[in-house]
């Protein structure tokens, strides 16, 4: 090709390029936090998507290489925590024989109190909470609590939390009182489709109802919802309860509560049971 064949070439490239370089400019305009190295790859459950991680979130420490499987429990192998067995129940695991549940290794329970109904929006108290609550106590377990909302509005997940504080009535927990907002698979469900601000604004406002009477709260999410739905931002200095079935967790971020199975066997439960990791750091 000539010399003044290029000059020509590059003479109509050279609108495009200008066009390319404003574009970038304005994109880190709008998006200045985005640099080379901050954007990192994560598995949101779904697949792979890019996430620019939250300065005032805490990243998890976690390794995958920190866990083996015994029998029907995850184990946690590191060093950096110690890592509590525990269940998280409601009437739906019916009457549960809560010594034998102990004796097999289980050191805590978060106990379904109550909930919302995804329809009528009526609040119901879970038909097993009383029983749940003394015997798993007696049989020397921690103990957390959780509520499934079906909150729509702050105004109503306060509504959940005063529910909730009735319900415990100044009674001793171990555990946090959890939040679990979740949307259902039929139609009428009340709650869904709900933006992730009003959803964010639901979990903060129960939570800080919950620690205004004395108790530590909690968010459970899984990782669809940690990443789309809720800003966690807002919600740092509470509890996150992380549901994530599989060998080892994923999530980006610090979880202290770790779902590892959906569908495990317990000793004294004689139905399918979640079972749960607590993580507590140990003094460096």
């Amino acid at each position: 090709m000539s010399a003044s064949k290029k000059k020509k070439g590059f003479r109509r490239l050279w609108p495009v390029f200008l066009v390319f370089l404003a574009a970038l400019a304005a994109f880190q305009l709008v998006r200045p936090d985005l640099r080379q190295g901050d954007v990192v790859p994560v598995n949101d459950g779904a697949g792979t998507i890019y996430i620019v991680p939250d300065p005032a979130l805490p990243a998890s420490t976690l390794e995958s290489g920190d866990f083996a499987r015994q029998g029907d429990a995850v184990l946690y192998t590191g060093s950096r925590y110690t890592a509590s067995q525990g269940v998280d129940v409601s009437e739906w695991q019916r009457e549960i024989r809560w010594q034998e549940v102990a004796d097999g290794g289980i050191d805590f329970a978060v106990i379904r109190c109550g909930y919302r109904r995804y329809a009528s929006g009526s609040l119901e108290q879970d038909s097993f909470f009383e029983e749940n609550y003394s015997a798993a106590g007696a049989a020397g377990l921690r103990r957390g609590v959780y509520f499934f909302s079906q909150a729509v509005s702050p105004e109503e997940a306060r509504e959940e939390a005063a529910f909730v504080l009735q319900m415990l009535s100044g009674r001793s927990l171990e555990l946090p009182v959890f939040y679990d907002w979740e949307t259902v698979t039929t139609e009428e469900g009340r709650a869904n489709g709900l933006d992730g601000e009003t959803v964010t604004a639901c979990a903060a406002a129960f939570c800080q109802a919950i620690e205004q009477a004395g108790y530590t709260a909690g968010v459970y999410f899984n990782r669809q919802m940690g990443y789309h739905t809720y800003d966690l931002s807002p919600l740092k200095d509470h509890t996150f309860w992380l549901a994530e079935p599989g060998k080892s967790p994923t999530f980006y971020y610090h979880a202290a509560l770790w779902q590892y199975d959906h569908s495990g066997a317990v000793p004294g439960i004689d139905t399918a049971a979640d079972r749960n990791l607590l993580f507590e750091e140990n003094p460096s």
